[in-house]
């Protein structure tokens, strides 16, 4: 494997968001979110680049896009999923994708860990965290939460076979 983690809070039915915006802002997982990303590289599509308030401090900041993009100084486009996994296998840590909806399908054969918040709540959504076969992955549940008046576990999810 080449180091490639997901990361991402969905709901009963995977949902991810709704017209280019989070579903759920909840303080610990917005925390747990940071404290898993900070320090490694963040892959992203080009929507979820433009949804984030500014450039996420301590991480390099990388675009998967076909098109050609005015990115701001510092962040990195790759034009293809060959040109990630080349970028993922060189560097020594986890690089973690970060969304939307169409880079986590496009990269789910290729993570060996998904580092999910899992929300016991549903929402109107237009994307969705892909579906994946629970068996091909170890469970280890981190931690469970209350906030806002919802409930929700931190997990990650090992590729049976990876390192």
């Amino acid at each position: 494997m080449k180091n490639i983690s997901m990361i991402a809070a969905i709901g009963k039915n995977r949902e991810l968001g709704y017209q280019n915006r989070l579903l759920w802002h909840l303080k610990e997982d917005m925390r747990f979110f940071r404290d898993q990303t900070l320090g490694h590289p963040i892959v992203m599509g080009r929507k979820t680049l433009e949804s984030l308030p500014g450039l996420l401090s301590g991480r390099d900041h990388y675009v998967l896009s076909r098109q050609s993009l005015e990115v701001p100084e510092g962040v990195v486009v790759f034009h293809s999923i060959p040109e990630v996994l080349e970028f993922a296998e060189g560097y020594p840590d986890d690089v973690m994708v970060i969304g939307g909806a169409k880079v986590y399908e496009e990269m789910l054969p290729y993570a060996d860990k998904l580092i999910l918040t899992e929300i016991d709540d549903s929402k109107l959504a237009d994307c969705y965290f892909p579906e994946f076969s629970q068996n091909d992955f170890e469970r280890v549940e981190l931690g469970s939460y209350m906030e806002q008046g919802v409930s929700y576990k931190h997990l990650v999810y090992t590729r049976k076979g990876s390192n």
